[in-house]
């Protein structure tokens, strides 16, 4: 049954965000508690998130075992495997080329720790953002040959470098493309190409298309190992502990924002708990620069770690997040995240700018199916970061485009679910408006010469015009359960939680809670909501709701709320600065309840 067609939750038909209220799964009204039924709450969750009755044992812990596929699967897989072990046989020298951001950091990492372990010290090249731009180039990749390298294995990037890799093949390298990005039909000449995302993929393989990159390169290195077991290679030596990289591929699973559903989840599952072993000597450096008193959880990787890694490549050093995550000395690893956070604190600054500036050109595209914004200036470190948030204010795709003098722009979009964006801009590249263009639905990059940005603009605002109204029909938010304000308890952000890990594709529960009345509300930092909302069972807590004051919704609470009864809705967390745990609420959405 469609969503549509279920009845409204507390009867709200149009919140303060201006959306209906559903239930995700079924009626999950508390009242006042949960009354200690955990394993009912999330078994809950895990079917509202389409898990079958019959499968909710292997996803109430998800686990590696119950839901790796075999890495053969893949094609071009053994291929890969048997080329970078007879590299390994032969000591080759073998360099590892990643791209600048947290995917990219990550997978590198996993493959040179990994290379480390089997006696091969891999070289690693990692291109500037501002100076070499997205993606192998022909230039990088035949100059790594002449200095020596006879294997090259580019990851999170390389899909579609036609051109690049061409010009490897004629220098006599040969060139392994791990990556997830879309494909084009005509495949880039390399001695394998490994990507779920092929279009000749089989089933099996296709369905795993939601791994970032670092996850297709885990399911390398457990191809390799195997291979050079079956070439007797440990008969005399120890075989590497292939679980101790988990804590890489949790953290470049969350910050590139892969859907975490199936075997996703069980990456980041799995991988927090070594994360928070701190056996990688850079990893722990990396959680204390983050000012993190407790072992990480899945948020804390997309909103502390994964954004210093990215700082980097960015605004920074791009080999940064490698070097840190390959060092094996202690205060090395100190002083590169000590720097990672100064330059995360430094495109924070940067990124203000240039989204005050992209705000102010989106008066004139009310009527615009797609947002896009261009300028001389901005930075093309944080433009897809901007991006992110125009789509975030105003649940449209969007589009940031940084110019240089020379009359070309660089460009980030982010989309919204049932839009894709990254097959778009491959479309537009094929009919000739961009010079590069690719990504995935929900993210894509390109470049685009200046006198033709404005066609590009009208033929990308027409051709997802359709999608994006489909999309953005009935929006509604979807509620897993409600409770008044004293069934708001910690106790029952740790039921929920036993449901996680939490991202895209496998969102966090949403919880209704009221009716209240404001007891306090006001802005705190720059455009944050904090409010103390008190229920008629004469309990309170506290809320906030992020960069929402300037918000319909904002302003609705800060101006219009006084005297008058409220539903909230958000994710429930821990607050823990006080002497004892308390639980609080993080808004997204609110409705009058009279």
């Amino acid at each position: 049954m469609a969503s549509t067609a279920l009845p409204q939750v507390f009867g709200v038909s149009q919140s303060l965000t201006g959306r209906a209220w559903r239930w995700r799964g079924g009626n999950m009204d508390l009242g006042q508690g949960h009354f200690g039924d955990d394993e009912a709450i999330v078994r809950q969750v895990l079917l509202a998130r389409g898990v079958a009755q019959d499968d909710l044992q292997r996803h109430l812990s998800p686990t590696l075992r119950d839901f790796l596929p075999d890495p053969s699967e893949f094609n071009d897989m053994d291929a890969a495997a048997d080329r970078i072990a007879q590299a390994v046989l032969s000591s080759e020298r073998i360099t590892i080329y990643g791209d600048y951001d947290v995917d990219g950091a990550t997978s590198s990492a996993l493959l040179i720790r990994l290379l480390r372990e089997l006696g091969v010290e891999a070289d690693y090249y990692i291109p500037d953002r501002l100076l070499e731009g997205y993606g192998p180039t022909g230039e990088a990749l035949v100059k790594l040959a002449e200095a020596g390298s006879s294997l090259i294995v580019t990851v999170d990037c390389g899909a579609m470098a036609h051109e690049a890799l061409a010009m490897a093949s004629d220098a006599g390298v040969d060139v392994i493309v791990v990556d997830h990005h879309k494909c084009s039909p005509e495949l880039p000449r390399a001695a394998a190409l490994v990507n779920p995302n092929r279009l000749d993929e089989n089933d099996l393989a296709a369905a795993h298309g939601h791994l970032a990159a670092v996850g297709v390169a885990f399911l390398l290195a457990i191809a390799l190992v195997r291979t050079l077991r079956a070439r007797g290679f440990f008969e005399d030596r120890k075989e590497p502990d292939l679980l101790a990289l988990l804590d890489v591929v949790a953290l470049g699973t969350v910050a590139d924002v892969a859907a975490l559903h199936g075997l996703n989840r069980a990456f980041v599952a799995q991988g927090l708990k070594v994360m928070g072993r701190r056996d990688n000597i850079g990893m722990s450096a990396l959680i204390d620069a983050s000012r993190l008193k407790r072992a990480p959880i899945c948020s804390d990787l997309g909103f502390a770690l994964g954004p210093r890694i990215n700082a980097g490549g960015r605004v920074g050093e791009s080999t940064l997040g490698v070097r840190l995550l390959t060092t094996e000395d202690t205060e090395e690893a100190r002083q590169i995240a000590a720097q990672l956070s100064a330059l995360n604190e430094e495109r924070r600054a940067i990124e203000a700018e240039v989204q005050q500036a992209a705000e102010e050109q989106l008066a004139a595209q009310h009527n615009r199916a797609v947002h896009v914004v261009a300028a001389r200036g901005w930075h093309p470190g944080v433009i897809g970061i901007v991006a992110g948030r125009i789509k975030e204010k105003t649940g449209k795709p969007s589009l940031v485009i940084a110019l240089d003098q020379d009359g070309e722009g660089k460009g980030s979009g982010r989309s919204i679910p049932g839009v894709d964006l990254g097959a778009a801009i491959i479309r537009a590249r094929e009919e000739g408006l961009l010079v590069k263009g690719g990504g995935h639905a929900m993210a894509a990059g390109l470049t685009v010469a200046e006198d033709k940005l404005e066609a590009f603009t009208d033929w990308l605002d027409a051709h997802l015009e359709g999608a994006v109204a489909r999309a953005g029909e009935n929006r509604e938010m979807l509620l897993d359960l409600a409770v008044a304000p004293g069934g708001l308890t910690p106790e029952l952000v740790n039921a929920l939680e036993a449901g996680g890990p939490y991202g895209v594709g496998w969102p966090g529960p949403r919880v209704a809670v009221g009716p209240v009345r404001l007891v306090k509300c006001d802005i705190v930092g720059t455009d944050h909501v904090r409010l103390i909302a008190s229920g008629d069972d004469g309990k309170s807590f506290k809320g906030i709701a992020f960069r929402a004051a300037d918000s319909d919704m904002g302003q609705a609470l800060l101006h219009g709320s006084r005297g008058r009864r409220l539903w909230l809705a958000g994710r429930v967390k821990i607050d823990d600065w006080g002497s004892r745990p308390q639980a609080e609420l993080h808004l997204e959405d609110a409705a009058f309840a009279d």
